[in-house]
């Protein structure tokens, strides 16, 4: 008994040291608050944007390779978010549209990056995400681009080709698909909502599992989740959150076929009220261009990065519906226009190409 009691007192006493340490951090954190406010209004009276991403990015680099544990590596970056988060809202709370309703991993992406400290504009499709900050009814919109399985998501990067919107930033999220419904059990499902992506991506599991059951797509998994909680022969794939959303059972978790299935989301903003961010030396610059119809096009293309030294990350094509068999293609590089190396790269690919459209420039965290 004498050891429990020890027990107990030193636990009381690393309690007490908890509390006081919370209070602390309390009061360093309105400290940080009081000075944001200053920075804020130095920031309106020369018009600057409340939200610079490059400098977010390199709080957060920073204070990552400071760190010495116990707290994990990995729990840094979620924790300044929010307490920025916090601070940006002491002056406007940002405004984020995305692909909605409540539930879906576009929410979680936008939560991820822009924390939990701001005005959620959820959209019921993608298009709309994008008018929504063409029209200033949010400040920033998050969208799909590209998921590790599936590839480009071809909505979003159709409307980019004439969108007036810049990409300022990027977040990935590790996508686990769960099987919903209303109750328990996979027998006698008639249907399978969810977004077509999520379909392909579900696709192995779907077809050993609920082989007779309709697949049908819906604007969103989120939406999906809704809809199944209505109807109960109905099932949807979506996220826990979702579950959690609409009152759903989670029959079957992670169905996705790929075990690291990952969806890359795209942060757009208008140039006009969001000014590209400045290079952070971890950047990635997104183009769409087009090459006249001619033998080694595609050569010539390639040929200004190679001389320059800038790696192309990424590179995929889409059908210019113009009935010539000619085609847009999408192109992630590394660097920042504001490299010369890159400046260079991208004057000379300029000039090569019949169609050149520079979507963002931004920093990037896939290190």
């Amino acid at each position: 008994m004498a050891g429990r009691a020890e027990d107990e007192t030193e636990l009381g006493a690393l309690r007490a040291r908890i509390d006081a340490l919370d209070h602390e951090l309390l009061a360093l954190l309105n400290r940080r608050a009081a000075v944001a406010l200053q920075v804020g209004e130095l920031k309106k009276r020369d018009g600057s944007a409340t939200f610079r991403p490059e400098r977010e990015a390199a709080v957060i680099k920073a204070l990552e390779a400071a760190n010495r544990g116990p707290l994990a590596m990995s729990s840094v970056a979620p924790i300044w978010r929010e307490i920025m988060s916090a601070c940006r809202a002491l002056e406007r709370p940002t405004r984020v549209a995305y692909l909605g309703p409540a539930g879906t991993f576009s929410e979680l992406a936008v939560l991820g990056y822009f924390g939990t400290s701001i005005v959620k504009v959820p959209c019921a499709h993608i298009d709309e995400v994008f008018r929504a900050a063409v029209a200033g009814a949010a400040d920033f919109g998050v969208v799909p681009v590209e998921n590790s399985t599936e590839g480009g998501v071809v909505r979003s990067l159709d409307l980019f080709l004439h969108a007036p919107l810049a990409i300022v930033g990027e977040t990935s999220l590790l996508v686990r698909h769960n099987l919903l419904r209303r109750t328990d059990s996979a027998d006698g499902i008639a249907a399978v909502l969810a977004h077509p992506q999520a379909l392909a991506q579900c696709q192995t599991w779907l077809d050993a599992h609920v082989p007779k059951a309709e697949r049908r797509p819906v604007a969103s998994n989120a939406e999906g989740a809704r809809l199944a909680a209505l109807d109960a022969s109905l099932a949807a794939i979506a996220s826990e959150r979702a579950a959690g959303e609409f009152g759903l059972h989670v029959v079957a978790p992670a169905i996705q076929d790929d075990a690291h299935n990952r969806t890359r989301f795209a942060v757009v903003a208008h140039p006009e009220r969001q000014a590209m961010p400045r290079a952070s030396g971890h950047d990635c610059t997104s183009l769409v261009v087009s090459v006249p119809n001619k033998p080694g096009a595609m050569h010539d293309l390639l040929t200004p990065l190679k001389t320059h030294g800038v790696s192309m990350t990424r590179i995929e094509s889409r059908p210019a519906r113009s009935g010539q068999w000619e085609y847009y293609f999408y192109i992630d590089l590394e660097g920042h226009p504001d490299e010369p190396r890159v400046a260079a790269a991208l004057d000379e690919l300029r000039a090569l190409c019949a169609f050149f459209k520079v979507l963002g420039a931004y920093p990037v965290d896939r290190h």
